[in-house]
């Protein structure tokens, strides 16, 4: 291979598709300067879209929750995916969606006649393989600091952030957030454990979760399969006593969780439920992405 710098990936920002080195935003941006705004991110396999309209979906309900317009209807949002993926080659991996509230003078009053910012971005990630997949991770648990409108995806993840380093920094995968002596989701993922007697167990859906997408997919699979499934608040004590843990997320799919604080569960493996509940989501994205 010659010298000279790889070609970057072509970005879209606000109705240009840009190389990444020429995408620019203002410095006006109400995301850049609130953190006003919403994101999806949507997985790819086959140079196809995974759950698609249900992104979208939850895309406009965060808008709407946040009293925001789309820059864009959905069809011509799928359309910019679809390009986007083709440009950049993208087989395996994942698809980044922002909108912002745009471009206005610092205030914290919402500007009037303003247009949304829209940037979408690809991942080119090993999903099917991942060899975290295959091992687990470990988590540890850190009090949930974050707002209390959770099931809003909003670009405001310093708190994710701050917990994913100090799990990095710990020796860990990741982190559950615990509020009111209860695990919420993960630091960018929804939390799961299997009891001892085989029942799957999730928080219910409230304000104080991310309703995921791929959750409900997983849940819907898990039922078809026979399991019983509770959707309630579990505490650290009762997940490290748990026979298996798992996590969901669009990039992760479903990701065994093999140690939760001092805890080893399952032997340290990846558990069979957590195993055949990945088996059967990744059938079935393959199968329905579009």
């Amino acid at each position: 291979m010659g010298k000279g710098n790889p070609v970057s990936r072509v970005v879209y920002v606000n109705g240009d598709f840009v190389r990444e080195k020429e995408a620019k935003v203002s410095v006006f941006d109400r995301g850049f300067l609130f953190g006003d705004g919403v994101y999806e991110v949507c997985s790819v396999l086959d140079g196809k879209l995974i759950d698609k309209d249900a992104h979208l979906a939850r895309l406009g309900r965060s808008l709407e929750s946040l009293k925001m317009n789309c820059p864009a209807s959905l069809e011509d949002i799928t359309s910019i995916q679809r390009e986007l993926i083709a440009k950049n080659g993208i087989v395996e991996g994942t698809i980044y969606l922002q909108v912002t509230r745009g471009v206005a003078d610092r205030d914290f009053n919402f500007p009037n006649s303003v247009t949304p910012s829209l940037v979408i971005f690809t991942q080119k990630k090993n999903l099917l393989n991942d060899p975290i997949a295959g091992k687990g991770i470990s988590v540890i648990t850190l009090p949930d600091i974050r707002w209390r409108r959770r099931d809003i995806k909003t670009v405001m993840l310093l708190p994710a952030s701050l917990a994913k380093q100090e799990a990095l920094e710990r020796g860990a995968g990741d982190a559950w957030l615990v509020e009111d002596g209860y695990v919420t989701e993960g630091s960018a993922n929804n939390a799961y454990i299997v009891t001892m007697g085989g029942v799957i167990v999730t928080r219910q859906l409230t304000h104080s979760i991310l309703h995921g997408i791929t959750r409900k997919a997983v849940l819907k699979l898990a039922e078809q399969d026979g399991y019983e499934v509770e959707e309630r608040a579990f505490t650290p004590g009762e997940a490290c006593e748990a026979a298996e843990a798992f996590i969901t997320s669009a990039s992760s799919f479903v990701t065994p969780v093999v140690k939760i604080n001092d805890r080893v569960l399952c032997n340290g493996i990846p558990g069979p439920v957590t195993s055949k509940l990945r088996r059967l989501y990744i059938e079935m994205a393959r199968a329905e992405a579009e």
